[in-house]
């Protein structure tokens, strides 16, 4: 039986500032579960120590005394406590080489390691997550890039006026900011967009986009197919749209009708069709998810095709889902908040971190939600606090389908004991290439 639940100290780096479960949540699962709860302090998190204390959570250096630990991010291997259950986003699921040393200690240690990104219900749909955060922060570090880019071009815009996401008190201050500067260009504006179309595509329709689109259209935008992109260039002013996979693939095979599940069972057989929407974009925001069997969606020769025939239109990539020589083959380099921006010049196939006035800038930053730590820490606990109710009666003595875990949780659990469980065995090759 579960009798304590730990809070880890985030430690992976100065920006990450974002808890698993809020005070408010952490006092409702006190109440309702009968759970103690134990908090390692730190002086970075957003919720300070106090607003955990006064709640009745205990403050706390040791978590040896917890049987389940939550944190947001990666464990250092050597602070995995023997024999414990963790819960956090371990970034293993594709066989990520740079966490397969932390995979390997938690076997070691005999834990039961159950992966947020893995929680899903019924229908495979995921429940808990911080994409949406990823996009609204994403989306607002994006229009600061381009307002600076811009800037770098001589040319002057509101846009360069947002400061980074994380300096904000609030969401809502952002989004303030934002919506006050789309009601001075509706107004009298100036700038690039008042004499040529600003087009923005975001790829993929889901949590990251739809956080993404929540900040764009806090502007004056105007909404079009992916088909009607061409015939937009002639009209100045804002534009959205969103590709779905249909617009970004097609079968290899001519006169081959797409299938959205042949895609996800079969992707080889499909070919990336995205070169051909690239002439028309200023913007990228890219939020899909991508391993090796998906075709790209933009390369770096397709870059390089665009570049010879003329400047290009695109100015900046929004990679959020930031994947290195991912779907966005260009993105070379995993970049900070302090310094978000790469730059990706096709002509000469070199890249360097920061903006500049020419090439393809990229944000490439792997932790945006940070940026908006509170906030997405709120939506975050919300989602994730009820599925911890019904941990007071986890027995993990038992095997992994009679312990108790909520089936949520079941079908996240990388590792039971320090074995990998049958839906995740795959990981086994990935660990065997390592040694």
């Amino acid at each position: 039986m579960i009798t304590t639940l730990g809070i880890r100290r985030e430690d992976k780096n100065e920006w990450e500032r974002r808890v698993p479960i809020i005070p408010e949540h952490a006092a409702r699962l006190m109440q309702t579960a009968g759970l103690r709860i134990v908090v390692q302090p730190s002086s970075l998190r957003v919720f300070q120590n106090h607003e955990y204390a006064r709640l009745g959570v205990v403050i706390k250096e040791e978590l040896d005394e917890c049987e389940v630990i939550l944190n947001v991010k990666e464990v250092p291997p050597a602070k995995i406590l023997a024999d414990k259950a963790y819960l956090l986003f371990s970034h293993t699921i594709k066989g990520q080489p740079h966490n397969l040393a932390m995979l390997r200690r938690f076997m070691e240690q005999r834990c039961t390691l159950i992966d947020y990104e893995c929680i899903t219900d019924s229908q495979g749909k995921r429940v808990v997550f911080f994409g949406r955060y990823a996009g609204l922060a994403g989306m607002l570090e994006t229009l600061r890039g381009l307002g600076l880019r811009w800037r770098l071009q001589g040319q002057s815009t509101p846009l360069s006026e947002l400061r980074p996401a994380y300096e904000y008190d609030s969401l809502e201050s952002a989004q303030n900011e934002v919506r006050s500067i789309g009601e001075r260009i509706a107004g009298h504006g100036g700038g690039p967009f008042r004499t040529t179309p600003v087009i923005v595509g975001f790829s993929g329709y889901g949590q990251v986009s739809r956080g993404a689109q929540e900040i764009f259209d806090l502007l004056p935008v105007r909404t079009l197919a992916p088909q009607e992109l061409a015939a937009a260039v002639p009209y100045a002013g804002f534009y959205k749209t969103v590709f779905t996979e249909e617009d970004m693939v097609e079968p290899c095979t001519p006169g081959t009708v797409f299938s959205l599940t042949d895609y996800y069972q079969q992707p080889k057989n499909y070919c990336s069709r995205f070169q051909s929407y690239l002439p028309f974009l200023t913007v990228l925001i890219n939020g899909i998810y991508w391993d090796k069997r998906y075709p790209r969606l933009v390369s770096k020769k397709g870059l390089r095709e665009l570049a010879h025939r003329g400047p290009l239109r695109l100015q900046i990539i929004g990679d959020i889902s930031c994947d290195i020589h991912g779907s966005i083959e260009c993105t070379e380099s995993i970049t900070t908040p302090a310094n978000p921006f790469m730059t990706w010049h096709p002509l000469t196939g070199t890249w360097h971190v920061g903006l500049a006035p020419d090439g393809v800038s990229i944000l490439a930053v792997d932790h945006l939600p940070a940026e908006l730590p509170r906030a997405a820490s709120m939506g975050f606990s919300q989602a994730l606090w009820p599925l911890l109710t019904g941990l007071a009666a986890v027995d993990f003595h038992a095997p992994l389908a009679l312990c108790g875990l909520p089936e949520p949780l079941q079908r996240a659990t990388i590792l039971y004991k320090g074995v990998l469980t049958p839906r995740f065995h795959y990981l086994q090759k990935h660990l065997q290439k390592e040694d």
